[in-house]
């Protein structure tokens, strides 16, 4: 696992319950996106893959709360989870779960940790 922190973005850029900041990733050699959100006042980052089917979340990129702002929600399926956890809670892969990244913000900024699953993208 590396220990290296790769910036994504600005903390003002993540607003409670707003928009998200996607970002790139590599899973497998393959190119993806991850993202970030903030709720209830706290950053947390996911691979951007609905549990349901392998397909990116967002409405509109950035886009992943729905209405309410209490859920992220995948725009193709329905399914529905906890910002906070990633866990499935309504649609068609209840119990599942989101794949969580780890994130951290200091001095104003937004980081993300890969790991031995998710790295980040060559130059």
């Amino acid at each position: 696992m590396t220990s290296t922190l790769i910036p994504i973005c600005s903390s003002a850029d993540l607003l409670e319950r707003g928009m998200g900041v996607r970002f790139a990733v590599k899973v497998n050699g393959q190119d993806m996106t991850a993202f970030v959100v903030r709720y209830e006042n706290k950053v947390h980052g996911y691979l951007n893959r609905c549990a349901h089917v392998p397909i990116e979340l967002d409405w509109n990129e950035g886009d992943f709360f729905e209405s309410s702002g209490l859920y992220l929600m995948c725009a193709t399926h329905g399914a529905v989870y906890t910002p906070d956890q990633g866990k499935c809670v309504g649609g068609p892969c209840r119990g599942a779960s989101l794949r969580k990244l780890a994130v951290e913000e200091n001095e104003n900024q937004v980081f993300w940790r890969p790991d031995d699953y998710v790295h980040a993208p060559e130059i």
